[in-house]
């Protein structure tokens, strides 16, 4: 009989899901007790696992870690042969696993109570060594696995992963984690450019911001710009205070009407009092002005109004922000 796979894989789903659903009654004064437990705690939380539950446990102890849970992961067939000299009694020790009752187990467990850690489990059989030896247990059970057979974790690593994020997001609220904080933790992700990434940091200086007298002929500017391979020359009067900016859209708009535009003083033809901004604001802060204000170039300014730099469309596409 041909295997109506559609209806197979909404069979899968519908077998997780209800899983899941089920959770919620369990959620209770245990799931408290290993808040606190992990909030209490002066050291990390060491979360254990093996197989494809040990897999769901690594996942879990990167999302602790990155919303701003110290934790590592320690495998516990790897434990027994060494690594549990990574344990402290500072710590606080999640175990996850199904069965709960592996020979792994059973030599792991003795060892972590003599340490003096508490251990919190995630475990699908209440009455298996792990959760004897728990001090806090967290039911994930299930009624079934999505395999037919009944044999490959499906259902119950689906349910502790849900039961691992659910303790991960109570956690992070609990310590008032929030954007600024996840940023820190992922300055390599967009977020964390949009969060940490100032105007400073991403600015043309030196040799790449173009500079002028605001009585510089429009011929000796475009040489400089073209040197230079900008977009626009920042202007300034005899104190060095900004007073316009000189961009390709200025040429443009002249270079038709105007026959004596090369010889014209900068001051005549470029944008006055142009958008700046201060090189302490947020460079997607910046990114949200160029783009109301429709701009590809904006001069950085200090709190005098000298010119500090110069920030062009390209500087944010080559930071990631656009």
């Amino acid at each position: 009989m041909k295997m109506n796979v559609i209806k197979r894989a909404q069979e899968v789903l519908e077998i997780e899901a209800q899983a899941i659903r089920l959770l919620k009654g369990r959620i209770g004064k245990d799931f408290s007790r290993a808040l606190e437990l992990i909030l209490k705690s002066k050291g990390r939380v060491i979360v254990s696992g093996m197989g494809k539950t040990g897999i769901i446990a690594q996942k879990f102890s990167a999302t602790l870690a990155s919303t701003g849970t110290p934790s590592l992961f320690l495998h516990t067939a790897e434990a027994i042969h060494g690594d549990l000299g990574k344990v402290t009694a500072e710590d606080v020790v999640i175990i996850l696993s199904n069965s709960g009752s592996t020979d792994e187990m059973r030599q792991f467990l003795p060892i972590i109570k003599r340490i003096g850690a508490p251990i919190i489990s995630l475990t699908g059989n209440l009455k298996s060594v792990l959760a004897k030896h728990s001090d806090v247990v967290l039911d994930v059970s299930v009624k079934r696995e999505a395999c037919p057979l009944g044999l490959a974790p499906t259902a119950s690593t689906t349910v502790a992963l849900a039961m691992a994020d659910a303790l991960a997001v109570c956690l992070l609220e609990k310590k008032g984690f929030g954007k600024k904080d996840f940023a820190f933790f992922h300055p390599g992700g967009i977020l964390g450019r949009r969060l940490l990434l100032k105007v400073e940091d991403i600015m043309r200086r030196g040799k790449e911001n173009v500079i002028v007298n605001e009585n510089k002929k429009v011929a000796q500017v475009l040489c400089l710009i073209t040197r230079a391979r900008a977009g626009s020359a920042t202007v300034v009067n005899s104190q060095g205070k900004l007073t316009g900016i000189f961009t390709d859209g200025d040429l443009r708009r002249h270079l038709e009407s105007d026959r004596d535009l090369a010889v014209r003083a900068i001051k005549e033809v470029m944008t006055k009092n142009p958008t700046v901004v201060n090189q302490e604001m947020l460079a997607a802060e910046a990114m949200r002005i160029m783009q109301e204000k429709k701009i590809d170039e904006i001069p950085v300014v200090d709190k005098f109004k000298h010119p500090v730099g110069l920030l062009d469309v390209q500087d944010l596409l080559k930071a990631g922000l656009v």
